[in-house]
């Protein structure tokens, strides 16, 4: 980052692209909206402090000459730690459980089989299945990994479902959701992919299994997902990413019983976070020198 201060002045913005001082060269972001048609005329690199760029129109970019560029697989390793967390938190109850010490219930702690708590029911992951919607990249292959280790089945729906090291089976989107103990969302967010997970395709899981999203919110139809939590369609859903973040105070979604929310961590730990600002910082630096890497839209 040295050299990206030495040859720029860095200045820190708001949401509001018009506040972006005329003169600038590279406007960096994360998730933030860019109404690329506002930017200066100056702005020639939109680098995007992340792996998803749904919030660029990278188009309308490259129609003014603006290259976008974004760190890919800077998180993988996290992302994919947390999604065998939930796994691993719905297979003993852990968030209920730990609930009900803290409210005095040790129910749990009698060793008579008669004497234990009904709900939630504890099971083993081994012989489980994941599905992985949009699950090639580099997370969903170390998902797949994560769980194999532990004796699950993976099965994968993606438009180029490649898999070079065995780790998946490739299947239909209907049938992902027909088998699967766990869903787990891995796609971009893109205008095919939005609300793709909707009441419909809710339907077809199986009443025993979770929902995992740790790419985009609006993957997920909310409104329907909420219905199908309320009314027990499915057993639970494990939401990394949510349609607003953070939701409304008033979100059902903070009160289900049967949800596990977080507020986006997957990239959130120490080490991801400085790879992502080593990885942007490499960006800019690199499109300075007229060497620019991790391009997804050339000016």
């Amino acid at each position: 980052m040295a050299l990206v201060r030495k040859r720029l002045d860095v200045v820190v913005f708001d949401d509001d692209v018009a506040r972006i001082e005329h003169g600038a060269v590279v406007l960096v972001t994360k998730e933030i909206k860019v109404d690329v048609e506002r930017l200066p005329k100056s702005v020639r690199l939109i680098a995007e402090a992340g792996t998803g760029t749904d919030n660029i129109d990278a188009t309308a970019a490259a129609r003014r000459g603006i290259a976008v560029c974004n760190a890919p697989e800077y998180s993988t390793d996290g992302v994919a730690a947390l999604v065998v967390a939930y796994a691993s938190a719905a297979a003993v109850g852990l968030c209920e459980r730990h609930a009900a010490l803290r409210k005095g219930d040790r129910r749990d702690f009698n060793r008579d089989f008669s004497g234990l708590t009904t709900f939630p029911t504890m099971f083993e992951l081994r012989g489980k299945t994941i599905g992985l919607i949009g699950g090639t990249g580099s997370i969903g292959r170390a998902v797949a990994r994560a769980c194999r280790a532990l004796g699950m089945r993976a099965t994968c729906h993606s438009r180029s479902a490649r898999d070079e090291e065995g780790l998946w089976e490739a299947v239909s989107l209907e049938t992902l959701l027909r088998t699967s103990d766990f869903v787990s969302v891995h796609c971009p967010l893109t205008e095919e992919t939005r609300g793709m997970i909707d009441a419909d395709a809710l339907a077809m899981m199986k009443p025993t299994a979770r929902l995992i999203n740790t790419a985009r919110g609006a993957v997920v139809n909310e409104r329907d997902l909420i219905v199908a939590l309320r009314e027990k369609r499915i057993a639970g859903a494990m939401l990394d990413v949510q349609e607003n973040e953070p939701p409304s105070d008033d979100s059902p979604l903070y009160t289900l019983e049967n949800v596990y929310l977080t507020p986006h961590i997957g990239w959130k730990r120490v080490e991801t976070r400085q790879r992502l600002v080593d990885m942007v910082a490499a960006n800019v630096e690199a499109f300075l020198r007229g060497e620019p890497i991790n391009v997804i839209s050339p000016a």
